[in-house]
């Protein structure tokens, strides 16, 4: 029998788009003992890490932390805010759009689903004048919340969240607006508060460098007044009972203790770096990889330069080849997993992940070695990437000691 060596050489090279990998102070952290979380001890932590979330979402609201995943947060903030039979507005940008809207089709939510024709509504943002005219349409106010995703990890699109609340609030419409922000939170910009976000839900695993486990609902006053009246069933995912105890730093239930270890130093790690100089970085590395795609003559999943992701690159295949194929041979030799296209675009594209510990000589290897498995792979490159990406990173250099906090 053939036996497979899952732990070769070196490093694992994890460039999905999340869940990233965990530097080693994080799990150190989450390696210490676990605690009473009815102590003390606990209470200080649980404080300390509500109000570091709060920065993250930037944010005066509560921020609910379950212990669950990003779906678990999909869920809760769906069943806080609406009754059964409720339209919802919701705009299809990718594989994780529509999950979302097959999610509220299961708790018997009706949405109604918006987007670009055909394959094209998966290579660009929301279309916040769609959602406007839509809005505008409904003279009495049946739709009750508009649901968008901001950063859609299955094609490399950041959209727009800034003008979807203009977009609502030219119509006069009273909606909820909500967003999943999972793959975007702590590497590309987002306002909860500024944006005017109803309900923000993220996850552990991307740019806040856990493993998965955590998942979050930012929550605005409008919210929590709506959860007052909505009707579907929860008890695991009621905001009233948690916001409550959370006051003093704990849960009605048991929490993921050692994960709130872990994410209180990844709080420090990211807030010592400084918000926006991580957003600074993820920008920089993000270009770095599209320069070398173009390089390469591939075509870019996301169709529009102005919501380019910071936080992946969707790098589609030329006809007749299958992404797939690519991304195995590509693990096979150089033990490095990339991203499978998902939904429309599955065999058609893959994605690579520059997000979270993620730094120039990570991505200049992951680079390369997607190099390496498109031309192992048959795949026609016109020039080298892996220079165009070097060349990019070398002039735009930033000294280690200007990326310290301010």
């Amino acid at each position: 029998m053939l036996k497979v060596n899952f732990h070769p050489a070196g490093r694992h090279f994890l460039q999905i788009p999340g869940p990233s990998p965990v530097p080693d102070r994080i799990l150190r952290a989450i390696s210490y003992p676990t605690i009473d979380h009815r102590g003390p001890e606990f209470g200080a932590l649980g404080l300390k890490v509500l109000a570091g979330i709060k920065k993250i979402f930037k944010t005066e609201q509560p921020v609910v932390i379950y212990p669950a995943s990003g779906t678990g947060a999909w869920e809760a903030a769906l069943t806080n805010t609406l009754s059964p039979g409720d339209t919802v507005l919701m705009f299809e940008t990718g594989h994780f759009a529509t999950l979302w809207k097959k999610m509220a089709e299961s708790l018997g939510i009706r949405p109604e689903f918006l987007g670009l024709p055909g394959i094209e509504g998966w290579r660009r943002g929301v279309q916040a004048d769609m959602i406007e005219a839509r809005l505008r349409a409904d003279a009495g106010h049946a739709i009750k919340a508009v649901c968008v995703v901001h950063n859609e990890t299955s094609t490399g699109v950041t959209s727009d969240i800034a003008a979807v609340r203009k977009a609502i609030d030219a119509a006069g419409h009273p909606a909820l607006l909500l967003v999943d922000t999972i793959s975007g939170l702590a590497s590309a910009d987002y306002r909860h508060d500024e944006w005017g976000v109803d309900v923000t839900v993220s996850g552990s695993q991307k740019g806040l460098m856990l493993p998965p486990g955590i998942s979050f609902n930012a929550v605005s006053p409008k919210a929590i007044e709506a959860s007052r009246s909505a009707r579907l069933p929860r008890s695991f995912w009621g905001w009233d009972e948690i916001i409550e105890m959370n006051r003093t730093g704990y849960w009605p239930y048991t929490p993921n203790t050692n994960l709130l270890y872990g994410l209180s130093e990844a709080l420090d790690m990211i807030l010592e770096e400084g918000l926006d100089n991580v957003f600074a970085r993820h920008q920089r590395l993000a270009e770095a990889c599209r320069r070398a795609v173009n390089a390469w003559g591939l075509e870019i999943q996301c169709a529009d330069p102005a919501v380019y992701s910071p936080v992946l690159t969707g790098v589609m295949m030329p006809e007749g080849i299958d992404a797939d194929v690519v991304r195995r041979n590509i693990y096979d030799r150089f033990n490095m997993s990339l991203g499978a296209g998902l939904g429309k675009v599955k065999g058609r594209m893959f994605r690579i992940g520059h997000l979270g510990d993620c730094n120039d000589l990570t991505l200049m290897a992951t680079i390369a070695g997607c190099e390496m498995g498109l031309k192992i792979s048959g795949v026609p490159v016109a020039a080298s990437g892996t220079v165009a990406a070097m060349d990019y990173l070398a002039a735009h250099a930033t000294p280690l000691s200007l990326k310290a906090a301010a």
